[in-house]
């Protein structure tokens, strides 16, 4: 059995600790050692942005990111983004904006939606559509999408 180590990093505002591999992604840990699910694994080569997940607010491919490298940072995933049962206005927006169909990318692209905004509270659609380049969606196209985080940024 190959030796563990101790992965200690704040996950959605508490500290968490967990054992882990040494050449486990992020997004494995997330899903299977912790149980949030909502961190989805599609290409597993940070190709299709299923696995965003936010560090210290910079939107990251999951899937690709060893575990390991998160220790002492603050990581964010789409189960900590509601706070008090409020959804997140880039949530809400998705939602208002028909932007959600199977949802297998939405948790992705509501956390590149988010780190976007949080770097550029007015980005211009060329900004968005490039923030969410590295996210696929085959089911909603992209115009909800853009017109969900355009709302957004339109009411900050």
């Amino acid at each position: 059995m190959a030796k563990t180590y101790q992965l200690k990093m704040n996950l959605n505002g508490q500290d968490v600790q967990v054992e882990v591999q040494p050449f486990a992604t992020l997004a494995h840990v997330l899903r299977e050692q912790l149980g949030l699910t909502g961190t989805k694994i599609g290409c597993e080569e940070g190709e299709c942005g299923a696995c965003t997940v936010l560090i210290d607010g910079q939107a990251v491919n999951s899937c690709i990111y060893p575990a390991l490298k998160a220790a002492g940072r603050r990581v964010l995933t789409i189960e900590g983004l509601a706070k008090n049962g409020e959804l997140h206005p880039v949530q809400r927006a998705f939602l208002e904006h028909g932007a959600v169909q199977c949802g297998y990318c939405t948790p992705g692209m509501v956390l590149a939606a988010v780190a976007l905004l949080g770097q550029n509270p007015h980005p211009t659609e060329e900004e968005i559509r490039r923030a969410i380049s590295g996210n696929l969606c085959r089911c909603t196209g992209y115009i909800q999408i853009i017109e969900a985080i355009k709302d957004v940024a339109s009411r900050a």
